[in-house]
């Protein structure tokens, strides 16, 4: 990567950049936690849209299987998902690219195994080793879908 030199106002939208990008990771963590302090109940009739799409999923998944179908991993999959691409857009403002990904992969990993021990403490919810491997596999493609698109950008991107 060439370096340029940064005028005060690249230097502005970079911390801006930064700033947001780690506010964005913090929000995400923080939707994980309060989704997994959510009880079984409450998770299934009161969480507004969230209750309404897993309704939803849960009637196609139905309808397609001919039973029913648990579909609280493809919850799992898609916050962690994103989780893994935002520390990954996060971290590669610290260090070269390929090391976020990875590191984003370890941290969402990490977070993973929090999340299932927290739900041990929570009504009509339990730690699921299922629900750990599936977060972690997520964040890894969100980590690995970022890793591929910035790079391809910084290919494509035309040198000063």
């Amino acid at each position: 990567m060439k370096s340029i030199a940064q005028t005060p106002e690249s230097a502005q939208c970079r911390t801006a950049y930064v700033a947001l990008s780690w506010i964005a990771v913090i929000a995400m963590a923080g939707l994980i936690f309060w989704m997994s302090a959510k009880d079984g109940t409450t998770l299934d009739e009161s969480s507004g849209i969230i209750s309404l799409v897993k309704a939803w999923l849960a009637a196609a998944a139905q309808a397609i299987f001919g039973h029913p179908v648990d579909v609280s991993p493809v919850g799992h999959f898609f916050e962690y998902l994103a989780f893994g691409a935002l520390l990954a857009n996060a971290l590669r403002w610290h260090m070269p690219l390929r090391r976020a990904a990875l590191l984003a992969i370890v941290i969402a990993s990490a977070y993973g195994v929090t999340d299932e021990i927290h739900q041990i403490f929570v009504p009509m919810r339990s730690c699921d080793p299922a629900d750990w491997a599936v977060d972690t596999v997520a964040a890894a493609l969100g980590a690995l879908i970022v890793f591929a698109v910035l790079r391809k950008r910084d290919r494509t991107k035309p040198s000063r």
